[in-house]
């Protein structure tokens, strides 16, 4: 699916890729979603992938309630900057180590269910308006969401099959 321009296509893509990583995941035994992946990435196991995916949900949420509040928010964490990302990544992946899988997916999809009512809260001009907030730079709001919903999710399934050849 092409990058999301609307905000119905935001929401679509959002819950078709959410779908498709929760469809593989479903079909995989219990055995499969529990086993490491190969050598070569941060992410070890598919429970470590949803961490992910959840906390930059968390962040995202964050940084909308900060910056729709007219303050700026911590992007994207406080103490880190854009380019300190994989030191964040780092960090994510170890706060959530000792969760287990399925508290992660509970967690996944609450988070995934409040960034919907946050795109559903917002009109396509909102969204799709580049320098629209002064909190979001000169982008959207629109792309923010993206790359933290469809485009992660993207990321996730990719990562889930290739490991799981």
């Amino acid at each position: 699916m092409a990058r999301p321009k609307t905000k119905s296509e935001l929401l679509i893509a959002s819950k078709e890729n959410f779908n498709k990583l929760n469809a593989i995941i479903d079909q995989l035994s219990e055995a499969e979603q529990q086993k490491e992946f190969p050598e070569g990435t941060m992410n070890r196991n598919i429970r470590d992938v949803l961490g992910h995916l959840h906390h930059w949900h968390l962040m995202m949420l964050d940084w909308h309630e900060v910056g729709m509040s007219g303050k700026k928010p911590h992007m994207p964490a406080k103490g880190y900057t854009w380019k300190m990302t994989p030191e964040l990544n780092r960090w994510i992946h170890a706060n959530y180590q000792n969760t287990s899988l399925d508290t992660v997916r509970t967690l996944l999809n609450e988070s995934y269910l409040a960034v919907q009512q946050l795109i559903n809260h917002h009109s396509e001009e909102e969204l799709f308006e580049k320098k629209r907030y002064k909190w979001t730079g000169s982008t959207s709001l629109g792309a923010y969401l993206i790359s933290s919903t469809s485009s992660h999710y993207d990321w996730a399934l990719k990562l889930i099959k290739k490991a799981n050849k």
